[in-house]
């Protein structure tokens, strides 16, 4: 009997290692390498090439580009995420915390799907089929294209997908499905790494557009090697607090549209709804007249979202203040308070601060931090902020209120709300038509800002 070989492979990055190593020279990360039977390499090439046939290096120029068909999953939010729809043969990867909405998402996509013609075949492995029928039903989902199948050996589901030849699958999850020829466990990393490889190349040589459910860590990232992210077409990430009833899918990698759009469901008893105007949403919870809250309108790809910002300053009780922040980057609440100390003269380095985005959105472009600073500002001096202005404007480490993009496209979704006045950044005023019945004040400074807003 031949001696079994073993390596090493981390389970972050999956660098390969002939011997345990404490930190993977790969990633850096402690403790990550685990150890795996190696198999020996076929004897044969893969090809992804769609349709399986070898292609010859051709000068850019004579590539004749063509437009990628799209499969409207008649879900708009949906659509906005993935650049337009579906491409054919496209691998997309779905993730979020359990419980979440993943597979309820991807069950009532397949429904509409399979309402439209197209031939769905759902692959359950963490589910029964009746399992799967019982959430169908709950959902009011029942067609005849609609296939289930509860597998988790990689032959047999290849098996399935040449019986039927679907236009999509789905893969709930990744973690669950194992080659019998590897003898690591379902969800190690040569299983994730070895079923992604094999799912990949149906999906290319078939065109049958694939999307892929993972498990995530503690920390919030895909479960598996990192090497599985750099593989797929798309990752989706399904974000939001399960016991809130509003959802986020927000892309993090696309290659076929931009990774910048959002989509906002809202998760009901008969499953997930679109919320179209989120802007309503995370703002009607909002109370007048009190102190620390400022709206601001962020752009969320090609969707202007007016979101409101709280702040809450109180005086500290440890010997270093307290800086945190929800929805947004706590070190740009510390910056944020440095320039309001320095540059306007509020002393608040004995002050701790709590900062949050409302609607559990997470805000990442520099449009926001006028707005941030007004709620720091109104909350320390308790002066409340007037519940129809809207701040718009990056802040500079010397106090200066810098241009931002898109402002027209902004200012039109603050009127569009019921909005009178919005505050921004002076540079940006003119070359644009200020919609009937709004004002527009232009600034140079926090201190300009500040005298607008809380009297100074």
């Amino acid at each position: 009997m031949a001696k079994r070989k073993t390596s090493f492979l981390c389970s972050d990055c999956g660098y390969d290692s002939p011997k345990w190593m404490g930190k993977c020279p790969g990633c850096g990360q402690w403790n990550t390498m685990v150890e795996e039977i190696t198999q020996p390499e076929k004897g044969h090439r893969r090809s992804f090439q769609t349709g399986g046939s070898s292609q010859k290096p051709a000068p850019i120029t004579k590539i004749k580009s063509e437009k990628e068909p799209r499969i409207n999953t008649q879900i708009n939010e949906l659509n906005r995420v993935l650049g337009g729809g579906i491409v054919p043969g496209s691998l997309v990867l779905v993730g979020g915390d359990p419980g979440i909405g993943k597979s309820t998402l991807l069950l009532q996509m397949s429904a509409k799907l399979a309402q439209h013609n197209h031939t769905v075949l759902y692959i359950s492995g963490e589910e029964s089929i009746k399992q799967t029928k019982l959430r169908a039903q709950r959902l009011g989902i029942n067609h005849d294209n609609l296939y289930v199948h509860a597998e988790t050996d990689m032959d047999l589901i290849e098996k399935a997908i040449d019986e039927i030849n679907p236009s999509l699958l789905i893969i709930d999850s990744i973690q669950t499905v194992f080659r019998a020829e590897i003898t690591s466990a379902p969800g190690s990393v040569s299983q994730v790494r070895e079923c992604t490889s094999q799912f990949m190349r149906v999906s290319k040589t078939n065109g049958i557009a694939t999307f892929i459910v993972g498990h995530v860590t503690k920390e919030g990232s895909i479960a598996g090697p990192r090497l599985l992210e750099h593989m797929v077409d798309a990752v989706l990430y399904f974000e939001g607090e399960r016991h809130h009833t509003y959802r986020i899918l927000r892309a993090v990698k696309n290659r076929f549209g931009s990774t910048n759009e959002i989509g906002v469901f809202e998760m009901k008893e008969a499953g997930l709804d679109e919320v179209e105007n989120p802007s309503e949403v995370f703002l009607e919870e909002r109370s007048d007249g009190a102190a620390g809250s400022a709206i601001v309108a962020s752009m969320e790809g090609t969707r202007p979202v007016l979101v409101e910002i709280q702040a809450l300053v109180s005086p500290t009780s440890f010997g270093n203040p307290r800086r945190m922040g929800s929805g947004i980057d706590h070190n740009k609440v510390s910056l944020l308070m440095a320039v309001l100390e320095k540059r306007v003269g509020l002393l608040m380095q004995n002050q701790d601060a709590y900062v949050n985005v409302a609607g559990g959105v997470r805000l990442d472009e520099p449009a926001v931090d006028l707005a941030i600073a007004v709620s720091i500002a109104s909350s320390f001096k308790d002066k409340p902020t007037k519940p129809t202005d809207v701040y718009i404007g990056e802040i500079g480490l010397t106090g200066e209120v810098r241009r931002v993009s898109r402002v027209e496209q902004r200012v039109h979704e603050v009127a569009k709300l019921g909005f009178k006045r919005v505050i921004l950044p002076e540079k940006n005023i003119g070359g644009w038509t200020v919609p009937e019945g709004m004002e527009v004040v232009g600034v140079s400074s926090v201190q300009d800002t500040l005298r607008h807003t809380l009297g100074g």
